[in-house]
């Protein structure tokens, strides 16, 4: 019998990870609460911390990183069309 995976929403996932980062109860009581294994509410609850600081990060700094990364990523999309178009055409020879 196959269980259904469930898709949490990005406000419960928080809702659960803000009370495990509080520890007023543990992760055994959040999992129970809230009907999620006790490593999935660890694994929401660092990740939040992990990812914190970027809510403290410039709006101009994330899109520089943005903006990098596009460009990084347009420049190997190139790369591998050339590869693609070298090896179609030595093929056909």
């Amino acid at each position: 019998m196959k269980r259904k995976r469930r898709n949490h929403s990005p406000e419960f996932k928080a809702k659960v990870a803000l009370e495990a980062a509080r520890e007023e109860k543990t992760i055994a009581e959040l999992s129970r609460e809230y009907g999620v294994h006790a490593n999935q509410v660890g694994a929401w609850k660092r990740q939040l911390l992990e990812g914190a600081s970027g809510l403290f990060t410039p709006a101009a700094e994330r899109k520089r990183d943005g903006e990098a990364e596009a460009k990084d990523l347009l420049a190997k999309i190139g790369e591998l069309t050339m590869e693609r178009d070298f090896l179609s055409k030595a093929l056909k020879r």
